[in-house]
């Protein structure tokens, strides 16, 4: 099983990656006008790099994406 041959931080530097693209792919999205796309990208892009936070301690990382996941349903919430 993947989970049992890495490490605890090879998962969370694979975690980082998986969320960083998915927030790129997000980025990508809105710019050609494809909002439904967007969202679920941007979601696991927040979600991934608030877990990373959360693994950290790293306060400033959870913080900003822990605001951006209550923005993002926030926003969804009113569509």
């Amino acid at each position: 099983m993947l989970s049992e041959t890495l490490t605890r931080p090879a998962r969370i530097d694979i975690l980082k990656w998986v969320a960083s693209i998915s927030q790129i792919l997000g980025y990508g999205a809105t710019g050609l006008g494809w909002a439904a796309w967007a969202l679920p990208f941007f979601l696991l892009g927040v979600v991934g790099w608030a877990i990373v936070g959360l693994a950290w301690r790293d306060r400033a990382l959870i913080l900003i994406h822990i605001v951006a996941l209550a923005a993002l349903l926030g926003g969804a919430a009113t569509r």
